[in-house]
Formats: C-alpha cells, sequence, structure tokens
C-alpha cells in the first residue's frame, strides 16, 4: 500500500464524530496551500462511528472503553503507512499517551497544540466549551497549565446548554441554538476569559456555519493547521485562527 511521494502520510482515527471526521479532512484540504491535486496530502482515514462514546465511559457511566477501537484503527492506518495520526474527536485525547504507546506511532495531540498556539499569542486567560467527559477530565485544564494559561470552566448553569448543543442539535443532525452559545460564551467572557476555546469538534460545526463572536477559537482548525505543517504547506491566511 505505501507508494509514498515524499511526504508523510496522514493516518485519521475517525468517526468519533462521524460529522467531524468529514469537517477535518476539509478543513486539512482547505488550509493546504497546493496549486494542484498533487500537491495535497496523502491521508488514509478508517471511521468508526460504532467505538463507544468517550465522555460516558471517562464519567462511569458506561464500562466500555473507547481504547481498543482506537487503538485498532491506529494500527490499521499505521500497518497501511501512515507516519502521523490525528484524531477529531477532543473528549478521546483523554487516552492519548496510552493510544499512542499501544499503537507505536506518533499522534497529534490537540491540546498541546492549542496551548502552544495561545501561548505564542500571548493569551493568559480562557473559557472552556466542551463535553462533560473533557471538562470533567481536566483535559484542557492541566493540559493548559503547562503552558501558563488559566481556564475558566462554565458553571452549573451553563455546561447543561453546552452538552443541549453538542448532543439534541448537532450529533442529532439539528441546527445549532445559536442563543445558548452567544449565553455561555457571554458567561466565561464574564469570567475574566480573554479568548473562548471551542473544545468539541461538534462544536466547530457551528463554526462552520454560523458568525461567532469575536475571540473564539477552535481548537479542531488548531490541530488541523499543525497537521498541514507536519504533512504539507500551510496557506498564508490561517496562521490566524482567533475570530475577529
Amino acid at each position: 500500500m505505501s507508494i509514498h511521494h515524499g511526504s508523510p502520510m496522514l493516518g485519521i482515527i475517525g468517526g468519533l464524530g462521524p460529522m467531524a471526521t468529514a469537517y477535518f479532512m476539509e478543513l486539512i484540504t482547505q488550509m493546504t496551500d497546493a496549486a494542484t491535486d498533487q500537491e495535497h496530502i496523502e491521508m488514509i482515514v478508517m471511521s468508526r462511528p460504532q467505538t463507544p462514546d468517550r465522555t460516558a465511559y471517562i464519567l462511569g457511566k458506561s464500562e466500555e472503553t473507547p481504547l481498543d477501537d482506537m487503538a485498532d484503527m491506529g494500527r490499521f492506518l499505521t500497518d497501511a503507512g501512515a507516519q502521523l495520526l490525528a484524531i477529531p474527536c477532543i473528549t478521546a485525547h483523554y487516552f492519548h499517551d496510552e493510544l499512542e504507546s499501544r499503537v507505536g506511532n506518533s499522534v497529534a495531540h490537540i491540546i498541546r497544540e492549542t496551548g502552544q498556539y495561545l501561548r505564542e499569542r500571548g493569551v493568559k486567560t480562557v473559557g472552556i466549551m466542551a463535553t462533560d467527559g473533557t471538562i470533567g477530565s481536566g483535559l484542557f485544564t492541566k493540559g493548559f497549565k503547562e503552558y501558563g494559561i488559566e481556564t475558566v470552566v462554565p458553571d452549573d448553569k451553563h455546561q447543561p446548554m453546552v452538552m443541549k448543543l453538542i448532543y439534541e442539535d448537532i450529533k442529532a443532525g439539528k441546527p445549532p441554538r445559536l442563543e445558548l452559545f452567544n449565553e455561555v460564551a457571554s458567561h466565561l467572557k464574564e469570567q475574566g476569559a480573554a479568548v473562548i476555546i471551542l473544545g468539541c469538534t461538534e462544536l466547530s460545526m457551528i463554526k462552520k456555519d454560523y458568525p461567532l463572536p469575536a475571540g473564539v477559537l477552535d481548537a479542531m482548525e488548531v490541530l488541523a493547521s499543525a497537521v498541514v505543517k507536519k504533512c504539507g504547506k500551510l496557506k498564508e491566511e490561517y496562521t490566524e485562527l482567533i475570530t475577529s
């Protein structure tokens, strides 16, 4: 299967949000500085939507670990010739280090890439919009500490609004209730957040189709741009990703 044309081949562990996986591929294609088909990034995608829910497992509501499916996909992609792996699902990064050791390949890390991106721009405090699983596991809070970034999260009144947007709207294929989004964003800014992080790939789908307020950063866009830099050439206009 390995007909390599120089640049590293990307493997995508997908289906952890099927729509998010399709959008991630779209972002990579859109961000790549390519004048012809041949200059685009070579990628293999394995989409397994049957992978158990990440949030349910992390919060102890389910005994079914998603790690086995993720590792299985990672090995399949590695055997097929992928030299770098990426997962367009943020909650899945809870399993990152164990996944990397089980697969024996490098897996791009969305939290670390985003932390570095923010630090380079001098951002000190961010608000997180993400699943209960991501919030509960402290993925961003712990991950961003290493970059000197403080995080604020929605309170008990606002976090259920985020979950409604993710599960009742986007995952259910319905239009997102933007009034919920805006209310949570205002609540996080009142707590001192300079930038709001879209910390769930389902929320990235909102940014794709609807105008959002200034000061929003989509972690999936950061991951896509980081992957493009490693496997190809990033278009100039995708160096600044925070909405203005």
